[in-house]
């Protein structure tokens, strides 16, 4: 009886902290009415709510309870490097929905590093092996090699989402835990916005991890992959827009842009299969298809290699960047196979060692459950099955 009396009992609520966590959740008060039919007069300070709606609030704008007891907003940061632009202007506060990724993965990193050292796993030589002093068209070619990126097995592959899978299977097998989600861990109430990241890299010499936003489109995650992949290269975690329309002013951005590209289009192959007497449009469709990349990467080399000018590329780029998301976005299906898309969310190579980690007795069914976002262990049994799947 005390404890429900307790709860019962109004809490003094800072309502400058009431709107900061609104805001910070991408609320407003009027949308939450519904919900919390006071919380305009909580905001004017006119009414105080109970400790229970407390609770309720905060876990439905997804903060820390006590968060909302303290004196002022706290200023959350980004836990690495920021090196996203917006308009040429860096972002002035992450989400909580990236805030939250860059939590789980951090997380989820941090026990695959203790579980390969556990094994007797090496560090991976190629981390930081490369500076932005180096010649990214051979660091591109280093990485290539390494991968077995091959343009003629590519060329031959019948869809961009295969060479897509195929891309990601290559950088998982020389050591790199790769994560591929459109939402926070598997909430689907949580989408991830392209708009304010395309992925992140967060360096480490035995379980280097990229996260590449899979709520963008198929031509956009190949691009960010080999971005990230170029950022492990170099040693720099961090956020990233891995925008290719221009040159970014962050040395590092420039340089991972450029290896990039020429992970993804090798300049010496660019002017073997380039027409310069063909229309620019029937020409960057038909490079696209050769090296199963965007015709927005397509773009950039050619215009990288002095084969269009500035105006031409601007018009052209501008054209097709709007007609390539109207077209992904409609083809775009929600669905699928639960477990083959958790198997992405998590990345292949990290659930397959925490399924010999649960079954030889190190992990807890119940850490297990909680890394993969599921709540049940006989789902967790149902994945590792669908693991064993080719």
């Amino acid at each position: 009886m005390a404890g429900k009396k307790a709860r019962l009992l109004r809490v003094q609520l800072n309502p400058e902290l009431l709107r900061w966590a609104i805001e910070r959740a991408g609320h407003s008060p009027e949308n939450l009415k519904n919900k919390f039919p006071k919380i305009v007069a909580w905001e004017r300070g006119e009414v105080q709510p109970t400790l229970r709606q407390l609770e309720r609030l905060a876990k439905t704008l997804r903060v820390p309870l006590g968060f909302l007891f303290l004196d002022h907003p706290p200023t959350e940061l980004l836990p690495i490097p920021d090196f996203r632009t917006a308009g040429w202007v860096k972002h002035s506060r992450p989400t909580s929905e990236l805030l939250d990724t860059i939590y789980i993965c951090q997380q989820a990193q941090e026990w695959y590093r203790d579980y390969l050292v556990s094994t007797g796993e090496k560090p991976l030589p190629f981390v930081a092996s490369a500076t932005i002093d180096d010649d990214p068209y051979e660091v591109a070619a280093e990485i290539r090699e390494r991968l077995g990126f091959n343009i003629g097995q590519r060329r031959a592959l019948p869809t961009w989402t295969q060479a897509l899978s195929g891309f990601i299977e290559q950088v998982e097998n020389i050591g790199i835990v790769v994560m591929v989600n459109g939402v926070v861990g598997n909430n689907t109430h949580r989408p991830l916005d392209p708009s304010e990241f395309r992925g992140f890299a967060l360096v480490d010499t035995w379980a280097p991890l990229v996260f590449v936003n899979g709520a963008d489109t198929i031509s956009a995650k190949t691009f960010t992959l080999a971005h990230e992949l170029s950022h492990i290269w170099l040693g720099k975690s961090g956020v990233t827009d891995s925008e290719l329309f221009r040159l970014p002013d962050d040395p590092v951005e420039r340089w991972c842009n450029q290896v990039a590209a020429e992970i993804l289009v090798p300049q010496e192959s660019l002017e073997q299969y380039y027409n310069p007497h063909d229309d620019i449009h029937v020409e960057m469709n038909r490079l696209a298809r050769v090296f199963k990349v965007s015709t927005l990467v397509v773009l950039r080399r050619l215009f990288d290699a002095g084969h269009l000018d500035w105006n031409t590329y601007k018009e052209t780029y501008n054209r097709e960047r709007d007609r390539l998301l109207s077209y992904e976005r409609k083809q775009a299906k929600g669905g699928g196979d639960f477990y083959a898309t958790l198997r992405r969310r998590v990345s292949p190579r990290l659930a397959q060692a925490l399924a010999a980690s649960v079954y030889e007795g190190h992990t807890l069914f119940r850490d297990a459950l909680r890394m993969l976002g599921i709540s049940k262990i006989e789902t967790f049994k149902r994945f590792v099955q669908n693991l064993r799947r080719p």
